[in-house]
């Protein structure tokens, strides 16, 4: 089924072929959360229903963060940080 939106990143309208029936989408506007409705889609197209954001905008919008040399990714990790 095309299901067409307008992404809420960029402003560009896309159309997309989604394996979906008109009865999931139903249900989905019915008040169905996205991941019953449609469990069988991966994430970003269940993201490109709920907000017209393709994978690719999401990607720029959240790049991978780079590893460090011992492969972190720099952040603190609160698991370990002990506070006196």
């Amino acid at each position: 089924m095309e299901i067409t939106r307008k992404s809420s990143y960029s402003g560009i309208t896309r159309t997309l072929d989604l394996n979906i029936t008109q009865e999931q989408l139903d249900n989905f506007n019915k008040g169905m959360h996205i991941q019953r409705a449609f469990p069988h889609l991966p994430a970003d197209q269940r993201e490109f229903i709920l907000t017209g954001i393709t994978g690719e905008e999401w990607d720029c919008l959240f790049p991978p963060e780079e590893m460090d040399e011992e492969g972190d990714d720099d952040e603190i990790d609160f698991l370990t940080v002990k506070l006196d």
